[in-house]
């Protein structure tokens, strides 16, 4: 299976045009032959930690208002997989990222295990898994991947690969090329542990007080990395993919939602 991780630049969060840059993106994945593609945390608006009034670029997904958003991404072949900061139906902000298939919504994972102690984010509580066609995949947004169980349950859900927006968008005196080294040892050490692949999308280049080197990459199911994106710099990194077979039916598609719910 052909995929791919796109390193936005970090500048593009707070941008109005960035739709239209993920837009060109899709059309490359078109021409490629890409089915899936994974883009950078929070890449719509930004992280809400670092905004004022973050109620303002919150997005109510239930009133359709995300559907509108990404109308001009839709695509026939290529399923892209971005973060936003949700609004909640209980009022709360979540750190969200959207699967959007065939001009739909087909899902929404919220991030478990928000990056600061005190971030204005609500902790998700469901590790869904999504299936678009032949294939079923997970997502773990940045953090989330560091700890095993959410992969676990994704995994016992059918997940045939992993998908990790990411977002190291920070002061450099928190962060620096050392965060890519991190990022892809992770990925390594997951996608060995699990035996599926990951894809890891972040953001890149130096905006105001913040800074990211991009630990956007590629990993293969066998721990072989496929792919990595240049530093500080924009690009997409593209690969062909082993994809494990799945041991069991998980239904005709869409969202598995956790079984306590």
């Amino acid at each position: 299976m052909k995929v791919a991780a796109y390193q936005a630049p970090l500048a593009a969060c707070a941008d109005a045009q960035v739709i239209s840059l993920i837009c060109q993106q899709v059309d490359r994945c078109e021409a490629l032959g890409v089915e899936l593609l994974c883009c950078p945390e929070a890449l719509l608006g930004g992280l809400a930690d670092y905004v004022d009034q973050p109620e303002r670029i919150a997005i109510d997904a239930s009133a359709g208002g995300l559907d509108r958003v990404l109308a001009p991404l839709a695509s026939d072949r290529v399923t892209t997989v971005l973060g936003f900061t949700e609004q909640g139906e209980d009022g709360r902000l979540y750190n969200a990222a959207a699967v959007f298939a065939r001009g739909t919504v087909l899902g929404i994972y919220r991030k478990m295990h928000p990056a600061i102690n005190r971030s204005v984010y609500r902790a998700g509580a469901e590790a869904p898994t999504f299936t678009v066609g032949n294939v079923t995949f997970g997502v773990l947004i940045c953090r989330d991947s560091l700890f095993p169980e959410p992969a676990r349950l994704m995994l016992s859900r059918g997940a045939q690969v992993l998908l990790v927006p990411t977002n190291n968008g920070m002061p450099p005196v928190k962060g620096g090329s050392e965060t890519v080294v991190e990022a892809r040892t992770c990925d390594i050490g997951r996608a060995l542990e699990s035996g599926v692949s990951i894809l890891r999308a972040d953001v890149a280049g130096v905006d105001g007080g913040f800074a990211s080197y991009g630990s956007s990459g590629i990993v293969n199911r066998d721990g072989r990395v496929l792919g990595t994106a240049r530093a500080l710099v924009a690009d997409l990194v593209v690969a062909d993919i082993d994809i494990r077979e799945l041991q069991h039916e998980n239904g005709l598609g869409g969202a598995v939602p956790d079984e306590d719910q």
